[in-house]
């Protein structure tokens, strides 16, 4: 890697977030609200945010994943600290764009990996108070659980679990590099260890009792000790004896409710609740020279694609220093929500669909309700195969009243059956298929009784 970062592949393969099981009635747990919310938002801000430098690693030398990862001292890195102070912070335009968006919940960075909160914690003196915006009685995570609650959405707090600036966990010095993952940052003294995980303890303890009902924990930094040294029991323990219903992702090692692949899409469904966290460029703070953007079109497809096979999709923002938005990622979230109004229920409360040979293209399902994603403009029909041909009732475009007209097609010895399977050929010729991703609609509730079938 050119950035010199340097793995411990032997102690990561144990604290990789698969490597150990969902807890125990994750499921149920998950079909509360989070199984089929279809979308949700990530953001990623704090005072580093200033320097328009990726958020943590530039603090421990960079990471080869981000372009804005670059290498600072320490003292330049925590320099902001000082001066932040976002005037231009408005969460509730965030929440509103979000939930016109359809989005379903909202994950904000409480404290990532270099230990500094966003909220006035009693533990500690890394916080908000120590920047302008703190001295003035501000907290960022209260103005956002209040914000998000508003808008009826889901919230969400990620928290870091590794604490780059605590002088217990310990904090990092220049002299340490190059940052090793999985051996990363040195470990201090046994007293040293059990001082901070109280203090990681405490500050939940004020997350979860503070700021209402948190609906999902989000953890991050597991990587840097071994379950044994977190005793993630413990810390899940404590989680769910003040707040029962918190979701947990599978970075917290053994009490993880749903997996959480990062930056890519599983090429088939997984078998446990998932979602998926994705930039909307390549970065997740706010950095300025990468102006490499998805286009909404992508943003989109990879929604669809995550939903088809039973994932979320949270995707992230990363404001600028002073709060305000990046002009790119309030561009997308508008072109989405004009998609979504429209097409949501197609994305929203729905499970896979097809399977892949059956329609040339991503599809869901609600009931008898089976939405076909149009990646490919069709020029003249589109074809749904294996399906139960006499159940078909109706074939519409979503968000029209226009039905279109469709064949049957059996195999000729089925003919005869009551229920048989077959295809159906859609007629699009001539019909306006707009938007960024048309969808259409199969309504299968007819009653076969009803249906005549013919092979002409």
């Amino acid at each position: 890697m050119s950035d010199g970062t340097v793995f411990d592949l032997e102690k990561l393969a144990t604290r990789m977030n698969d490597y150990f099981p969902l807890i125990n009635g994750h499921e149920k747990r998950c079909k509360n609200w989070f199984t089929g919310a279809g979308l949700g938002m990530f953001i990623h801000w704090d005072h580093t945010s200033e320097q328009g430098i990726e958020i943590s690693w530039p603090l421990v030398g960079g990471v080869f994943a981000l372009p804005g990862g670059k290498n600072v001292s320490v003292d330049q890195y925590h320099s902001t600290e000082a001066t932040f102070n976002p005037t231009k912070w408005d969460p509730k335009e965030i929440a509103k764009l979000a939930k016109d968006a359809g989005m379903a919940y909202i994950v904000f960075t409480s404290k990532h990996h270099n230990g500094w909160a966003t909220w006035p914690s009693k533990v500690g003196n890394r916080n908000i108070t120590s920047s302008p915006y703190g001295k003035a009685g501000g907290d960022i995570l209260r103005t956002y659980v209040d914000a998000v609650r508003a808008e009826g959405l889901k919230v969400g707090v990620y928290y870091s679990l590794s604490d780059w600036g605590h002088e217990d966990y310990l904090a990092w010095k220049d002299e340490y590099l190059p940052y090793v993952f999985g051996d990363s940052a040195p470990m201090g003294t046994p007293e040293q260890w059990q001082r901070y995980r109280k203090y990681l303890k405490d500050q939940l303890t004020e997350i979860l009792t503070n700021y209402g009902q948190i609906d999902m924990l989000w953890f991050d930094g597991a990587w840097e000790r071994s379950d044994e040294d977190w005793n993630s029991k413990d810390i899940g323990d404590h989680i769910r004896s003040l707040s029962p219903n918190t979701l947990i992702n599978d970075r917290l090692f053994t009490q993880g409710d749903f997996r959480t692949p990062e930056q890519w899409i599983p090429a088939q469904p997984l078998p446990e609740p998932w979602e998926c966290c994705m930039t909307m460029n390549y970065s997740w703070a706010y950095v300025p020279s990468d102006t490499a953007f998805k286009s909404p079109y992508e943003i989109l497809r990879t929604l669809i694609e995550v939903v088809s096979r039973g994932g979320n999709l949270l995707l992230n923002i990363g404001p600028r220093g002073d709060g305000s938005l990046v002009p790119e990622e309030r561009d997308i979230m508008v072109e989405l929500a004009k998609w979504m109004k429209t097409n949501k229920e197609s994305v929203v409360g729905v499970t896979p669909g097809l399977e892949p040979w059956q329609f040339y293209g991503p599809s869901t399902q609600n009931g008898n309700l089976v939405y076909l994603h149009q990646f490919a403009m069709p020029s003249e029909s589109v074809v749904a195969r294996g399906i139960k041909v006499a159940r078909v009732k109706s074939v519409k475009i979503l968000g029209s009243n226009e039905e279109l007209k469709f064949t049957r097609r059996t195999a000729i010895n089925d003919i005869s059956l009551k229920d048989p399977d077959g295809e159906i050929i859609i007629d699009v010729k001539g019909k306006n298929l707009s938007g960024l991703i048309p969808v259409i609609v199969l309504d299968l509730s007819a009653n076969p009784d009803e249906v005549s079938l013919r092979n002409w």
